[in-house]
């Protein structure tokens, strides 16, 4: 999986041991990351963390190597070489591989920020809908197979139990998923749900990163 790096604008223990990992859209390609401005406005922010942009593109996705590629060439790299704390950063479809990675890998990430997420096919959220929604669907709920990680997400998601790693949601409201994404905000607390105006494009997108890094969840440089 090819990877854009960027390293910490500081060397502090705590950018060391800290990776921000950005997974892009469908048809999304890493360096338009660079180009919307999230590594400036990171930095801007003075983030101590070094930020991988992994080319996790849809090819993976449809042979199912995903989850596996990002963990052999991302994850698990980073932690051998000393990172203690990763944090999973997508966009659309990449906000679903953030939310698979966590539900198959939760030990190894600290975090997730899912920004207008594809959260599967529409056959399952009509029956999340028709079942009473996710609390109550997830107790009848059964996945199709091992690779059914559209059903293992919101299973996840609408335990009646703390979600761990945490996760954070942000959408546009006028998002062509945005009826999923106020159906998943049902169940998420609602300090780490937050809306802006706009569609699935990358202004919005951009808007929702310069919010959520403006909450201060991490170290930065001058900590």
């Amino acid at each position: 999986m090819r990877v854009l790096n960027h390293a910490a604008p500081c060397g502090t223990p705590s950018a060391r041991e800290t990776l921000l990992v950005l997974l892009p859209g469908a048809y999304s390609a890493p360096e338009e990351f660079e180009a919307a401005g999230f590594i400036d406005a990171a930095r801007r922010a003075g983030l101590a963390a070094d930020i991988a942009i992994a080319d996790a593109h849809l090819g993976y996705f449809t042979d199912k190597s995903m989850l596996q590629r990002l963990r052999d060439d991302v994850v698990l790299p980073a932690r051998a070489r000393g990172v203690r704390h990763v944090w999973l950063v997508g966009i659309s479809l990449g906000g679903f591989g953030a939310l698979g990675y966590a539900l198959r890998h939760p030990s190894e990430v600290s975090g997730v920020v899912a920004i207008a997420p594809y959260l599967g096919r529409r056959t399952l959220l009509r029956d999340i809908v028709a079942g009473g929604g996710p609390a109550v669907w997830r107790n009848t709920a059964v996945p199709e197979g091992p690779d059914d990680v559209e059903t293992g997400i919101w299973q996840w998601l609408s335990a009646q139990q703390p979600v761990r790693p945490p996760v954070w949601l942000g959408y546009g409201r006028d998002d062509r998923f945005a009826d999923s994404h106020r159906l998943l905000s049902g169940v998420l607390p609602a300090a780490r749900v937050d809306t802006v105006p706009g569609g699935h494009d990358w202004p919005p997108w951009r808007a929702l990163w310069d919010r959520w890094l403006a909450r201060g969840l991490l170290t930065t440089c001058a900590k």
